[in-house]
């Protein structure tokens, strides 16, 4: 173990105003904190933190932060509190430790609870004071190396995944890729030791190959510098079994086609010379074309800055050669530590500096679910980037596979909303295009706009989903509470009650809702049904509808008249919304059926799926289609039709149905014979006249022997 003077002199080493009394009271209390407990390994846990502070030390980080690594684990772990710790090393290490701090265990009952609320507890700390995020990675660090002591299995992989998909991108994020890269390589070990082992194994057969190879290029690419008069340092190394595996799956190659396992870092001192230096590897070594990349004009989003072009170098083996200043490869080593500036450090520490940590601030905000803040945050961090340009030329990281959604909602969130149209590269493509790297990105917005639920299916980013979904959510709140409102002024109605504000009030109090709005919305939505809002509401309610004979619910088919659902712009989602197994469309005689959690489904009267609910009064609903002349919607009716055999039949129909107004949305050919094919086609319809219209000429089409709506 670090000894307590071992580790002030480390500090004293890279910062001579040092404060000696803060890191020596933090050593002892947190040795005395923890006392006897012991760790897997057999070592003291006082070890645990020692090695944490190590870590720090290395990265140069200030007086607190040490502090905080000494301290990370005493109020989890021992009876200390913060208040204490506040009170003893002052109010910046409290909030520190108290950022770094897990939740008791104790709040919450499942795993996946614990984690997600964990996380997004360490999420707003970070956005306070970035040192949070350096404490916690050389905390999971030092865990990750010795994991090998954990004797469960399931725990092992479970805590190995957790840092592969959170843990290594947020070192990336902030530029540390040695971090990043030690990481990956120890949850590797434990997620899929065999490909670990086939990598290795792979890479000690190219090593003993070519045993020579990485220091003959290193002095063969010296020699080059030294011959045009440029100072340079230069290194080469092995590339790492996680990268090359994660590569391999990417590109869906084999390991003898990689291009890059060895790589060779020139660092010189300026960047017109960076420049000057890839001309002259260029003239030496042939260029592999597709592999250049030019991140110091457009660096990564973590900032990461370097010229990266790929070789033929001796005996014909592909070598990535990486060029950067001086400067730029201690950012690329330890990022964000790299521009520590001890005497300003307080006015630097603030994470909502780094545009990553505003968007992932924004995704908190949109979303209240903790789970899902987590995996929206695993979209952010864990996938590959390409780069794009809006017209102005600004550049936008997105992960691999977005779409121009994704890009409006990085833009900002209110062009994501907005988003109707984009160009890419001046040519209009769907909202669904999946960009590339380069492409000029356009985005076409209008205020009457609004997110729609199917882009939910194509989006990537955490960001955009969780805008969708906020939105989608606060519709559907709105619809079922404008539903709830609804359905209890008819209840009220129709059993000669009294409904008004106090009425309703006076129910949410009686069933411990928060408030008139949030037991609108659960009657909408069908949690509550109006027979128990009025229970609550009126003692002896249902006396009293008995005496005086009065029905609760009915399904009168010639008395539906009294509730008018409007029906433009249903889908899926909304409070009301169309069955699929009789698909209504405007004209048809319908009905509702409330669906417990789902809002109420609109099914023509005829529908046999009916049948199943006669038992069920409390569960229907009547409704009439809304008057309204300007409603210019589509419906899609269900038809099922005998074709002839022959060619040129699926024409035919098309060509009918076109002439006729209407639009083939989905075909399916469920049976067919040498003789008959059996089709069921989705046609979209202005109303149920249209839909008969386009029936009556498919009868008579000689192609088509027989028409029938499919209805249930």
């Amino acid at each position: 173990m670090i000894r307590q003077f071992e580790l002030v002199e480390l500090v004293k080493a890279y910062d001579k105003n040092v404060d000696e009394a803060l890191l020596n009271r933090a050593y002892v209390f947190a040795m005395k904190a923890h006392g006897t407990q012991i760790r897997a390994s057999g070592d003291p846990y006082f070890s645990h933190p020692l090695e944490v502070a190590g870590i720090l030390t290395a990265m140069k980080l200030d007086c607190n932060t040490i502090a905080t690594a000494l301290l990370h684990d005493v109020v989890e772990d021992t009876v200390a509190t913060v208040e204490e710790i506040e009170e003893l090393f002052g109010q910046k290490v409290a909030e520190l430790v108290d950022g770094v701090t897990k939740l008791s265990k104790i709040e919450l009952q499942t795993e996946s609870e614990r984690q997600a609320e964990n996380f997004r507890k360490f999420v707003l700390a970070m956005s306070n004071d970035i040192r949070v995020l350096l404490v916690k990675l050389a905390d999971r660090l030092h865990n990750m190396r010795t994991l090998n002591y954990i004797k469960k299995p399931e725990k092992r992989r479970r805590i190995a995944l957790e840092t592969l998909e959170i843990y290594a991108p947020l070192a990336e994020r902030i530029g540390m890729h040695e971090l990043k890269d030690e990481l990956e390589h120890l949850a590797f070990q434990h997620l899929d030791p065999e490909a670990m082992e086939s990598i290795s194994a792979r890479l000690h057969y190219l090593i003993e190959q070519s045993p020579n190879l990485e220091a003959d290029m290193v002095t063969a690419l010296q020699a080059l510098m030294t011959e045009n008069n440029i100072q340079a340092t230069i290194n080469g190394r092995i590339k790492r079994p996680y990268s090359i595996w994660r590569k391999m799956e990417r590109q869906n190659i084999t390991f003898e086609q990689l291009s890059d396992v060895m790589a060779f870092r020139i660092m010189v001192d300026d960047i017109a010379t960076c420049y000057r230096v890839l001309g002259i590897v260029h003239q030496k070594y042939p260029m592999v074309p597709g592999r250049f990349k030019d991140y110091i004009s457009t660096p990564k989003r973590n900032l990461y800055r370097s010229v990266h072009t790929t070789v033929i170098g001796p005996l014909n083996h592909r070598l990535e050669v990486q060029i950067r200043t001086h400067r730029m490869h201690e950012e690329a080593e330890i990022g964000v530590a790299a521009h520590w500036q001890y005497k300003q450090a307080a006015d630097k520490v603030d994470g909502s500096q780094y545009l990553w940590v505003r968007e992932l601030l924004e995704i908190l905000d949109h979303t209240t679910d903790p789970e899902e803040f987590l995996e929206h945050t695993k979209l952010a961090m864990f996938q590959d980037k390409v780069f794009c340009f809006t017209p102005k030329g600004e550049l936008v990281s997105l992960p691999r596979g977005s779409s121009t959604v994704d890009f409006a909602y990085a833009v900002h969130t209110e062009v994501g909303d907005h988003c109707v149209g984009a160009k890419v590269n001046g040519r209009m493509v769907p909202l669904r295009h999946q960009l590339q790297n380069g492409d000029q990105v356009q985005i076409l917005t209008s205020k009457g706009q609004t997110p729609s639920p199917r882009w939910e299916s194509f989006v990537v980013t955490g960001k955009a989903r969780s805008a969708i979904r906020r939105y989608v959510k606060q519709q559907q709140i709105s619809e079922y509470s404008q539903l709830g409102h609804t359905l209890l002024e008819k209840a009220c109605r129709r059993n000669g009650l009294d409904f008004s504000p106090r009425v309703i009030e006076e129910a949410a109090r009686v069933l411990n809702l928060d408030d008139a709005p949030m037991l609108y919305a659960l009657v909408g939505q069908g949690t509550l049904t109006e027979d128990e809002i009025l229970r609550a509401a009126f003692p002896g309610f249902r006396e009293d509808a008995r005496a005086e004979g009065l029905p609760s619910v009915h399904h009168d088919w010639e008395a539906m008249t009294d509730a008018a659902i409007p029906i433009k712009g249903i889908n899926k989602e909304s409070a009301v919304h169309f069955a699929e197994c009789c698909h209504p469309v405007r004209g048809d005689r319908i009905v509702g059926m409330r669906i417990p959690g789902k809002g109420v489904e609109i099914h023509t009267i005829d529908c046999g799926r009916l049948d199943d609910f006669d038992d069920r009064p409390e569960l229907w609903i009547d409704l009439k289609w809304q008057e309204d002349e300007s409603d210019d919607a589509f419906y899609a009716g269900r038809l099922r039709l005998e074709v002839v055999n022959e060619r040129g039949a699926l024409a035919t129909i098309a060509a009918i149905v076109s002439k006729g107004g209407g639009n083939i949305s989905n075909l399916v050919i469920p049976d067919r014979d040498p003789e008959f094919y059996i089709m069921v086609i989705d046609v979209e319809v202005r109303d149920v006249k249209h839909l008969n219209d386009i029936s009556r000429s498919l009868r008579v089409s000689r192609v088509i022997s027989r028409v029938d709506r499919v209805i249930g």
